[in-house]
């Protein structure tokens, strides 16, 4: 049965060449981060961050660090997502802040804050381990976003080809607060794209 999710489903792929001349609308732009920002994230800690770039000479700048993809620069809009660092961390305070808004008793909060720094205590341990736990819930909120993309109409094209320190640096990031996760160029496809092929495989497995 085809519904609207699955016509998005079905309408969304990598899109390999944009239509330069087609910008998307901010009201478009805020329905597709808003996806990206409800989310779901591990305890809550919303640990990603959306940076934006519409500007051609700061994606031409980062275009040399992205294997050369003609989609860095062709693209309507550029969503760089990063990963959290430091904000997961329970002595920034931001995981506090974060649990507070369950509006709990003293005694819970704090039984809430000794379980999240036990559980975590060796994903927390470093900031290589943070990343690693941090960069993997991004791909939820990106995933999220393709699909309200495709929902209006929208291409995109996930990239992880990229070489990570050059592109943070190039955006001057502070990499102990927030790390390159992926990017995302959003745009209309051009009519000289070619789509992905309607016959794929599916498996199912039972257990």
């Amino acid at each position: 049965m085809e519904n609207d999710f699955s016509k998005a489903m079905h309408f969304r792929h990598a899109c390999k060449v944009f239509d330069e001349n087609k910008i998307i609308s901010d009201e478009d732009m805020r329905f597709i981060l808003e996806s990206g920002r409800e989310s779901p994230s591990s305890f809550g800690m919303e640990a990603w961050k959306f940076l934006v770039i519409t500007n051609d000479a700061l994606k031409a700048a980062l275009r040399p660090h992205c294997w050369n993809q003609v989609q860095i620069t062709s693209c309507s809009h550029l969503v760089v997502i990063l990963a959290g660092i430091e904000s997961v961390k329970p002595q920034s305070g931001i995981p506090k802040a974060r649990f507070m808004r369950r509006e709990m008793p003293q005694e819970k909060l704090e039984f809430y804050l000794d379980l999240y720094a036990k559980h975590l205590s060796d994903t927390l341990s470093s900031d290589e381990n943070i990343f690693s736990w941090t960069a993997r819930q991004t791909y939820i909120a990106a995933a999220n976003m393709m699909t309200a993309a495709a929902f209006i109409g929208i291409d995109s094209c996930p990239i992880e080809g990229f070489d990570k320190t050059a592109v943070e640096q190039t955006l001057g990031l502070n990499t102990s607060k927030f790390q390159l996760s992926l990017i995302l160029p959003l745009a209309t496809e051009s009519k000289n794209s070619p789509r992905k092929s309607a016959n794929r495989l599916m498996r199912w497995w039972s257990l």
